[in-house]
């Protein structure tokens, strides 16, 4: 019996998992270069880690040179920078905020740092409802936007991709092998399980 129930499990789990993978798709095109990007009113830049020095990642850093290209071809209004910000000395939006502003010379009242966005989830949802988007581009790796761009969809955010894989990166090969695992979370967190995230008040509409 106790056998019986370990393989229904399984089964389940299998089925799960075979639905993400076909589910957690983005039609053809959704996914550009910034030159090809249709303007909308704001850019979403994901969270990608920080170095020991405090300073974004490459992937991240890849990221932001990518928002800020998006914003000087006149693609975006603003840039909406989303990571994780719980452990003192550890801060992903103000390393985001101020690379742009101190090294890509975006202006300041162009970014907006949003606390926490810890993950691809937090940050879609976060942005629909504290921060007034319903319209966005989100810049992303090749290997993060099919995901980032299922889950803001149909969190209420109508977006686009502009792709920020703009150099090899270390373990890229265990992130993209990731991604099949987070695809599936992404499908229960969407129909099953929504998870927890820190709401509230709407912030500021950046949709306007």
């Amino acid at each position: 019996m106790l056998r019986g129930k370990r393989w229904g499990t399984v089964a389940v789990l299998g089925l799960l998992l075979l639905l993400s993978a076909f589910a957690v798709r983005v039609p053809k095109g959704a996914i550009v270069i910034a030159a090809d990007a249709k303007p909308q009113p704001v850019a979403i830049v994901f969270g990608a880690g920080l170095k020991r020095d405090g300073t974004p990642s490459d992937a991240l850093m890849d990221r932001l040179m990518v928002a800020a290209e998006l914003y000087q071809q006149k693609k975006v209004q603003r840039i909406l920078v989303s990571g994780d910000n719980r452990f003192e000395g550890y801060s992903e939006p103000e390393a985001m905020k101020m690379a742009l502003v101190d090294g890509l010379d975006v202006p300041s009242d162009v970014v907006h740092a949003d606390y926490a966005g810890r993950r691809t989830y937090d940050t879609c949802i976060r942005a629909h409802d504290l921060w007034g988007i319903d319209h966005a581009i989100l810049v992303s790796q090749d290997f993060h936007l099919p995901r980032a761009l299922w889950t803001c969809r149909r969190l209420g955010v109508e977006s686009q991709g502009v792709s920020a894989s703009l150099r090899p990166y270390i373990m890229s090969g265990w992130y993209k092998q990731r991604e099949w695992l987070a695809r599936y979370k992404a499908f229960i967190d969407i129909y099953l399980l929504p998870p927890n995230y820190v709401g509230g008040a709407l912030l500021e509409d950046l949709d306007s």
